[in-house]
């Protein structure tokens, strides 16, 4: 069976900090794993300076998602039976968020309500351990 790689960038261009010249970032999220990867890479037309940083964790700096957000627009996580029993949803916001029951529940609720709102990667993931666990859900996008 193959497997399917969710990911999503951006490239921003910047001012280089070292020399004024022309900084191309590039940014984004991936699901590798079963986690949420984030990385940026970063080089300058005009010297030596590049680097590149690539972190697993539960939250993406704030910079990457607004720059993902502004160029994709966000995607909605929503379940497609409303009425599903609570303890499957709740279980999988949990291993994916490390939430409490009680801020488990508040996200199940409006899970099953407006539907949860993210980043394109950051809702495949809840997505995915979500259908692991019989719950049906469905991701939409501003392009789809």
């Amino acid at each position: 069976m193959r497997s399917t790689v969710i990911s999503q960038g951006v490239t921003i261009t910047t001012r280089c900090e070292a020399c004024g010249g022309v900084l191309i970032l590039d940014t984004g999220q991936h699901i590798g794993g079963g986690r949420l990867w984030w990385g940026t890479e970063g080089a300058c037309q005009s010297c030596p300076v590049a680097w590149c940083d690539q972190v697993f964790g539960d939250a993406t700096p704030e910079e990457i998602r607004q720059a993902l957000l502004a160029e994709h627009g966000p995607a909605r996580l929503r379940m497609t039976a409303p009425e599903a029993s609570a303890v499957p949803v709740l279980r999988a916001l949990r291993e994916v968020h490390g939430l409490s029951l009680a801020q488990a529940r508040a996200l199940a609720d409006e899970l099953k309500t407006t539907g949860l709102v993210g980043t394109f990667v950051e809702m495949e993931l809840v997505a995915s351990r979500l259908r692991h666990h019989s719950v049906g859900v469905t991701v939409e996008t501003s392009s789809g």
